[in-house]
């Protein structure tokens, strides 16, 4: 085994003066700020097209008590697709392997299977989602939780994970998983956009 030599030995034994190894050690000093060129704008690229391009339309949820608006592009299952596709006039495409995708990689949608009716995509309350943009467990692809009132005329709207997890621990609701992921990119959140 070769003993650990110290760099004061090392540089010795290499005929480098200490003082340059030091120096070469040592952090490097931040280069000066220096004052970019300005971009040349983008050439070749007509700017006008843009307004032929497709739309998506955006759906009304809550999260943390307020509304947003997110949108449906990939599904996992065919009929939630159709379901989606038909309530949105837009193609949800079926991506059946996000069903494999792992539950840490998910986060919850919760969507009411009773209750106040609305704009959810059962004709009930529309959706709630935890962990919009900006929380450390955001991710756009979702895993539908499906919320029953236990007593559909003691029903009312909620708005948010919060409010729906305390439901059910009070016995108001149930949530089922069907292992349905969709991915539902936010569009617009709490603080703010795209």
């Amino acid at each position: 085994m070769r003993p650990i030599l110290s760099l004061k030995t090392t540089a010795v034994m290499a005929g480098l003066p200490i003082a340059l190894v030091a120096a070469a050690c040592a952090p490097a000093v931040p280069p000066t700020p220096t004052v970019s060129p300005t971009a040349a704008p983008m050439t070749g690229m007509d700017m006008g097209s843009m307004t032929d391009a497709p739309t998506i339309p955006a759906g009304l949820a809550y999260a943390e008590g307020q509304e947003i608006r997110f949108v449906h592009t990939e599904v996992s299952d065919a009929e939630i697709a159709k379901l989606l596709t038909d309530m949105m006039g837009s193609p949800v495409l079926v991506v059946a392997s996000l069903a494999e995708v792992p539950e840490s990689a998910t986060a919850p949608v919760y969507v009411f299977t009773n209750g106040p009716t609305g704009m959810g995509p059962l004709g009930f309350q529309p959706d709630v989602f935890p962990y919009p943009p900006g929380d450390a467990e955001y991710t756009p692809l979702r895993s539908i939780h499906l919320v029953t009132w236990v007593d559909p005329g003691q029903a009312r709207e909620l708005k948010s994970a919060a409010e729906v997890k305390e439901a059910e621990q009070n016995g108001d609701v149930t949530i089922e998983q069907p292992g349905v992921v969709v991915n539902m990119p936010f569009v617009t959140w709490p603080e703010g956009s795209r």
